[in-house]
C-alpha cells in the first residue's frame, strides 16, 4: 500500500560554509518536490541549504511553507519568498507545527538542530505520536557514520531492530521520495515487547 506525500518537513543545515554539491541535492530535491506536487514545508530561513531547498522549489512552481521563530526573524534570517509563514514564539512550536502539517519527514546534511530534528520526528514515529515516516537523503555517503552508529545500538540493544528500520538512508532524490511513500509502520502496541524482535 502506498501512502500519499503531499508535504514534506525537509530538515537541513543553515550554514553558508559548506560544499557545492550538498547545495546541488538540496536544488534536485526542491526542483522534484515542485515537479510532483508536493508542498515543502520548513524552518523559514533564508541561508544554507534550508534556503537552496526553499528557493529551488519556488523557482520551480512548487509550494512552499516555512516555520520561524520570533528570534530568527528579529535577526533577519527569514525567507519572505514563500507561500505561506508562520512565525511562532519557540522552537517547540515550530517543530510541532512542521510535523502536524507534513505526511513525512527528511533530513538532509546538517548539524546539531537538523539531528535533533530528525531523530524528535523518528522518536515519534516510535512512540505513535504520528505515524509518519522519517528518511534520510544521504548525500555524499554524510550519514554513512550515522547509520554505523544506530547499528551499533541496535546490536547492543539500545534500538530493538524492528525499531532501527524506523530511519531509513536513501542515495537518490527519487529514491527516498518513493521509498517513503512505499514505507510501512506497524500499529504502537505492536512495537512494545519485552523480547528481543
Amino acid at each position: 500500500m502506498t501512502r500519499e506525500i503531499r508535504s514534506l518537513a525537509v530538515y537541513c543545515g543553515s550554514s553558508t560554509m559548506i560544499p557545492e554539491h550538498y547545495r546541488e541535492v538540496a536544488r534536485e530535491l526542491g526542483r522534484t518536490l515542485a515537479s510532483r506536487d508536493i508542498q515543502l514545508v520548513y524552518g523559514g530561513g533564508n541561508v544554507g541549504l534550508m534556503n537552496e531547498v526553499a528557493e529551488s522549489v519556488w523557482s520551480h512552481g512548487g509550494r512552499v511553507l516555512g516555520v520561524i521563530t520570533e528570534r530568527l526573524m528579529e535577526i533577519e534570517v527569514g525567507r519572505e519568498a514563500v507561500s505561506e509563514l508562520i512565525v511562532v514564539p519557540d522552537m517547540h512550536t515550530r517543530k510541532r507545527i512542521m510535523c502536524d502539517r507534513s505526511d513525512a519527514f527528511v533530513g538532509l546534511p546538517g548539524g546539531y538542530g537538523t539531528l535533533d530534528e530528525i531523530f524528535e520526528a523518528v522518536t515519534w514515529t516510535q512512540l505513535n505520536v504520528h505515524r509518519k515516516p522519517v528518511g534520510l537523503l544521504d548525500t555524499d555517503d554524510y550519514y554513512a557514520h550515522l547509520e554505523a552508529f544506530l547499528d551499533r545500538c541496535a546490536s547492543d540493544g539500545f534500538i530493538r531492530p524492528r525499531h532501527r528500520a524506523l530511519l531509513q538512508r536513501f542515495k537518490s532524490v527519487d529514491s527516498l521520495l518513493d521509498g517513503l511513500a512505499e514505507s510501512t509502520i506497524p500499529e504502537f502496541g505492536k512495537w512494545i515487547t519485552t523480547t528481543s524482535d
